[in-house]
């Protein structure tokens, strides 16, 4: 194994949305494992926006990213070298491996999964956490009952398509929001929604109103703003809503005024707020239900495949620009 690998590293904070000039691709030393440790080889690295908040210090559940440092973010990796029981080399695990080729990490941090080609890019994405998050968010905090209107936000994108297509298969009818007739087009067709509104081109309070007529029992939100606010005067009586995202927030310095929570009050609804990392003791449940709904096409997907690290960043930049179309993966090593 070489001892010099690639790495991306963040050159210098972003000023609102990143640009590709805010990262490096860097080379650096390959880490020796560790006791305690796994010494992995990323395969597959998950690009998410949460990663935006890290950069800024706005994430409370992970460490800042300064300048030089390595960027984090959840891969699939394969173990080179072990040095905790229950690991061996060969076998796959989700971990913090960050965007490098190499990687040393906390075997306590460390999920083994199962090592099957054809869902093993997955368990970053709709098989990993973002499809726990849909899981955990709609069927714990948004409690779905048939008949229900189930109603997402960024409807497209890993968590977004997850939550409406487990809400059909709770007897719920889906309704998607997005930004473009491309992605409200999949929504319906692929992924089987009943409808999905282009909140670009349509007066989102006018189309929620034709489209849930007898109010919205769950929403799902992943971007807060004008889209929570124009859905608060669309509840049906006993609605919750699980917050589980704000896009809308992530490149900016200071949050937007919020909306008007009044109508909360009258619609008696419920209002959580969704942190995935409550509800890992439900990863092995998920993993194990929704890997045959994958295989037979019960779940539909769409992801882009970025090749090589330095495709990282710009990926990343799409991502938070919104110009992405489902879920954004970097190929570091295919295993091929």
């Amino acid at each position: 194994m070489s001892a010099q690998q690639t790495r991306v590293a963040l050159a210098r904070f972003p000023d609102g949305v990143p640009t590709v000039d805010d990262f490096e691709l860097t080379t650096g030393p390959t880490p020796a494992l560790a006791p305690g440790h796994l010494l992995v080889r990323n395969r597959y690295l998950s690009l998410d926006p949460f990663l935006r908040g890290v950069i800024s210090g706005r994430q409370i559940y992970a460490t800042r990213v300064e300048p030089g440092d390595t960027m984090p973010g959840n891969t699939v990796a394969e173990i080179i070298e072990s040095g905790a029981p229950g690991f061996e080399p060969g076998d796959h695990v989700v971990c913090d491996g960050g965007w490098q080729q190499v990687a040393l990490v906390p075997a306590a941090t460390a999920r083994k999964v199962p090592s099957d080609a054809d869902l093993l890019g997955l368990r970053v994405g709709i098989l990993g956490m973002p499809g726990l998050t849909a899981y955990a968010g709609l069927t714990r905090l948004g409690e779905p009952r048939p008949g229900d209107t189930v109603v997402v936000s960024a409807a497209s994108g890993p968590v977004g398509s997850m939550v409406g297509q487990i809400a059909r298969l709770h007897g719920c009818r889906a309704v998607g929001i997005a930004g473009s007739e491309e992605k409200c087009r999949w929504v319906v067709e692929q992924a089987g929604f009943d409808a999905c509104i282009n909140y670009k081109t349509e007066n989102l309070a006018e189309a929620l109103g034709t489209q849930c007529p007898d109010g919205i029992d769950v929403y799902f939100d992943n971007v807060g703003a004008d889209t929570l606010a124009a859905v608060l005067t669309r509840l049906a009586l006993g609605a919750r809503i699980v917050l589980c995202g704000l896009i809308t927030q992530y490149n900016t310095s200071t949050p937007p005024p919020g909306p008007n929570l009044g109508p909360v009050i009258g619609a008696r609804a419920t209002m959580r707020g969704l942190v995935v990392y409550d509800h890992y003791d439900l990863w092995d449940h998920f993993a194990t239900v929704a890997a045959p709904w994958v295989r037979d096409g019960r779940i539909q997907y769409r992801e882009t495949r970025n090749d090589g690290l330095a495709a990282a960043p710009e990926a990343f930049c799409r991502l938070m620009r919104g110009e992405n179309f489902g879920k954004e993966l970097v190929v570091i090593e295919d295993g091929a």
